[in-house]
């Protein structure tokens, strides 16, 4: 109870730089969300389409998945040099996978019957995206985009590692200066902003799910 105390009385005391780095760690997170939706959706439509380029894009996403975040952040460092930028590449990159396969998935699995008959109406195709494929998908996609923006949440907290901004500079500072007080801190209130974004895209899938499948995931 004491420690907790402790990491209460420096939240107190400490407001404005926790603060602070709540609000980086929400920037560097946003924008890293952002390309990751339009990258990931895309490349996820293209493979759908393109049967062929699936096995191959989805294994190369797959192996850089298998890589430790530590390892690619040093491999970006050597590149790209520290700061946001190598964070902001490196959370895009890990945050790939679960757009570009429950996107591919969700248009993969349309009924053919759904497709065909759209076709035979005389659908164009990009009618056939945008009035058929995407809405039907929806659900499958925003469970994809709910499980990549906690991923990318919770792994900018190692962004400041490289020199980032976020909650990571807290966790990392109280690591080098032996004051765990500040790591929880800094940890918990990453935990927070992670659980409480969770949260509201549940509430958002329940919502796409019942609206195109008229059911509601239990």
């Amino acid at each position: 109870m004491e420690f907790l105390r402790n990491v209460w009385n420096l939240y107190m005391e400490r407001s404005e730089f926790f603060i602070r780095l709540t609000m980086e760690h929400i920037y560097l997170s946003f924008v890293a969300i952002v390309f990751i939706a339009i990258i990931g959706i895309t490349i996820g439509i293209t493979i759908a389409k393109y049967k062929k380029l699936a096995e191959p894009v989805l294994s190369v996403v797959n192996f850089i998945y298998t890589i430790p975040s530590i390892a690619l952040f040093g491999i970006l460092v050597a590149i790209t040099g520290i700061g946001n930028r190598s964070a902001l590449i490196a959370l895009v990159v890990y945050g790939m996978l679960p757009m570009i396969r429950n996107t591919y998935v969700a248009i993969s699995e349309i009924d053919d019957l759904i497709i065909e008959s759209a076709i035979g109406m005389g659908t164009t195709g990009k009618q056939l995206l945008l009035r058929i494929q995407l809405p039907l998908a929806l659900p499958v996609i925003i469970a994809g985009f709910r499980i990549m923006v906690v991923m990318t949440i919770a792994l900018g907290g190692i962004a400041s590692f490289i020199g980032a901004g976020g909650l990571g500079v807290a966790i990392w500072r109280g690591i080098t200066t032996s004051f765990p007080e500040m790591t929880v801190a800094g940890s918990l209130l990453v935990a927070l902003l992670a659980i409480v974004v969770d949260l509201a895209l549940g509430v958002l899938e329940k919502i796409a799910r019942k609206k195109v499948l008229g059911t509601v995931k239990s």
